[in-house]
C-alpha cells in the first residue's frame, strides 16, 4: 500500500450502521413465512454480509427460482414494515473528517439498491459518497466484483484504496481486488476471523479511524 490513501470503500451493514437485529429478525420472519425448519441465531447471522440471493443459497440450498422469489419478496416485505436501524454513534462524524481531507468514499454493500436508497435517505447521507455498488447490480462478496467497479468509476488504482468491513466477505474481496483493508469488530465475524485475512488493522469500530490514520500519517486533523 502506497503512503497515499486517495480511496475508501465502506461495507454498511454491521460497519457504518447497527442493522444485525434488523436482519436477523427479517430472516427469521421470512424462515417462519415459507413455513422452513426453524433456524439459530448463529446460523442467520453468519450469512449477513452477503447478496440475498446468495444467503438464501447458503441457509436454504438447491431451491428453485420460483423459492427464491418468495423468500426476496418476504424479506422485503418484512424489512420495508421495520423500524429502521441506526448509524454507529460517531460514524457520520468519521465520514466528515475523511471527506474534509478529500478522500473519495464508496460503499460496496449486500444490501439491495433500493434498500440502500432507503438507508442513505433515513441517514441524511445521500450525497457523501462518490460511488456505490449493491448485491443486485454485481457479483456478491467475496467476488471482487462490486470493489473493482468502484475503484474504476473514481479513478482509482487497488494501492491507492482501503476497504472497510466487518466480515471475512469484505476482506475477502479486498484481497480479490488487489485493495488494502481495515476490519472492524462491530459485525458478525469474530477478530479472528477477519484477521486471517491479513488487515492493516483490526478496530472496534469506524470510529478509531481518525486517530489510526493520523498516527501514521494520512491526515493531520482529527
Amino acid at each position: 500500500m502506497t503512503d497515499s490513501i486517495r480511496c475508501i470503500v465502506f461495507d454498511w451493514d454491521g460497519t457504518l450502521m447497527d442493522s444485525e437485529a434488523q436482519i436477523v429478525h427479517c430472516l427469521h420472519a421470512s424462515i417462519a413465512d415459507l413455513c422452513l425448519e426453524p433456524m439459530d441465531d448463529a446460523t442467520v447471522r453468519d450469512i449477513i454480509g452477503l447478496g440475498l440471493r446468495e444467503a438464501i443459497d447458503t441457509l436454504v440450498p438447491g431451491r428453485d427460482a420460483d423459492f427464491h422469489r418468495s423468500f426476496v419478496e418476504a424479506y422485503r416485505e418484512h424489512w420495508f414494515a421495520h423500524e429502521g436501524s441506526d448509524l454507529f454513534t460517531g460514524a457520520r462524524e468519521v465520514l466528515d473528517l475523511l471527506r474534509s481531507n478529500d478522500i473519495l468514499l464508496g460503499i460496496a454493500t449486500g444490501k439491495a439498491r433500493r434498500g440502500l436508497i432507503r438507508v442513505l435517505g433515513e441517514t441524511g447521507l445521500d450525497d457523501y459518497f462518490d460511488a456505490t455498488r449493491c448485491s443486485d447490480e454485481a457479483i456478491s462478496k467475496p467476488h471482487p466484483q462490486m470493489l473493482l467497479e468502484v475503484m474504476e468509476e473514481l479513478s482509482v488504482a487497488p494501492e491507492e484504496t482501503v476497504m472497510v468491513g466487518d466480515t471475512e466477505f469484505d476482506m475477502e474481496m479486498a484481497t480479490n481486488a488487489g485493495a488494502a483493508k481495515i476490519a472492524v469488530r462491530t459485525g458478525v465475524h469474530a477478530e479472528e476471523r477477519l484477521s486471517r485475512h491479513n488487515p492493516l488493522v483490526c478496530l472496534d469500530s469506524v470510529t478509531d479511524m481518525p486517530v489510526w490514520m493520523s498516527g501514521r500519517g494520512y491526515f493531520q486533523d482529527q
